[in-house]
């Protein structure tokens, strides 16, 4: 469906067409949508916190109140195709799942590229918030996407490592096979012949089961979802960092229809959001290390030597990320360099300050 047809159509089911009025800011309905099954947290968190909240806001207000519809797990667009289905108008605002989409939303990747800082999804969340606020390129990038930025989701509290065999230290990794996605195979990268091998979350299970891996890096909480316990029941808590993957947005077009009020209402609850999902994020974080424990999995710190000593390992992704935004005429440097005071005055202690080091 080309986007006229759709804002005819949802003019038409608002029944305001004849009264030329915005049909979104009376009040009447707008379609969220995400790829990913309603079970998901984030979504979870959509359904009993973000939409009922606009709506409690509205009516405090003394504005008409939403009516939201809800659809998820495929019903319109698969997971990958959010951005897409927002910018075409198949929904009016949802979740984009932004580790899908490095090419039109490469903004996205600073705390991907920038491992052994944080495990606060707090701190992360909000410092890359700030980052959008100060830097026109990251909210430009989702402008050229035909939507509005509104607020990012951590969800992931911190990558670890999860093998089929005990690990103490770093040289444990030695030659291991370990199954990953996107920027975090790169950290394996100068690791004494560590291998990182593209899978993706559902399938790390049966990688180590049939000896395709020897181990994956994800986090606790889909550790647990995924009873990785049963094949890899040794984990090493190296504290890779928090990742931003949830950016929530609205459909531009939709957007401009929104009295003011009704927009700066969508816009604080976002944050509110925002801030809620980094909470249950580090909350079940804690809870699926027990659980992991529980169902027969061993946990090991790594050392805070061997920490530092893995990250000098790696080669800085960082800089090669923000070089690349700089030649695209963006402020990659100026981004990474802001990105990093923020987590480091929030307490944060780097093992490798890549906006500084080679």
């Amino acid at each position: 469906m080309d986007r006229r047809g759709f804002l005819a159509g949802t003019t038409a089911a608002f029944g305001l067409a004849g009264f030329g009025l915005p049909a979104v800011a009376q009040g009447r309905s707008m379609t969220v949508i995400d790829g990913y099954p309603d079970r998901s947290m984030w979504l979870q968190e959509m359904t009993n916190f973000y939409l009922p909240e606009v709506n409690r806001r509205l009516a405090e207000a003394g504005l008409d109140q939403i009516s939201f519809q809800e659809s998820y797990g495929s019903s319109i667009v698969k997971p990958t195709g959010v951005l897409e289905g927002i910018r075409l108008g198949l929904g009016d605002m949802g979740v984009v799942t932004t580790i899908f989409h490095a090419s039109e939303l490469p903004s996205q990747a600073i705390a991907a590229v920038t491992p052994f800082i944080s495990s606060n999804a707090g701190i992360v969340a909000r410092a890359i918030d700030e980052i959008a606020t100060e830097f026109p390129d990251m909210k430009a990038e989702f402008a050229a996407e035909n939507q509005v930025y509104l607020a990012t989701g951590v969800v992931l509290d911190t990558y670890q490592v999860f093998a089929n065999r005990p690990m103490a230290g770093l040289a444990d990794l030695a030659g291991m096979k370990v199954a990953g996605a996107g920027y975090n195979l790169r950290y394996l990268e100068g690791t004494d012949g560590a291998v990182g091998v593209r899978g993706g979350l559902t399938d790390f299970y049966n990688m180590i089961q049939t000896g395709v891996t020897e181990g994956a890096m994800l986090w606790p909480e889909a550790a647990n979802t995924f009873a990785i316990a049963e094949v890899a029941p040794h984990m090493l808590r190296a504290n890779l960092g928090a990742v931003n993957t949830k950016t929530v947005t609205m459909n531009a077009d939709i957007w401009n229809t929104l009295a003011p009020e009704v927009q700066v209402i969508f816009q604080e609850v976002a944050v509110a959001y925002r801030d809620r999902l980094a909470e249950i994020a580090m909350s079940r974080a804690a809870e699926s290390e027990a659980a992991y424990v529980a169902a027969g999995g061993t946990i090991v710190d790594l050392s805070a030597e061997d920490r530092v000593a893995w990250a000098q390992k790696m080669p800085n992704i960082a800089k090669e990320w923000a070089d690349g935004l700089d030649a695209a005429g963006k402020n990659g440097s100026a981004m990474l360099s802001a990105y990093i005071d923020k987590l480091i005055a929030a307490g944060e202690t780097p093992a490798r300050n890549w906006a500084t080091e080679a």
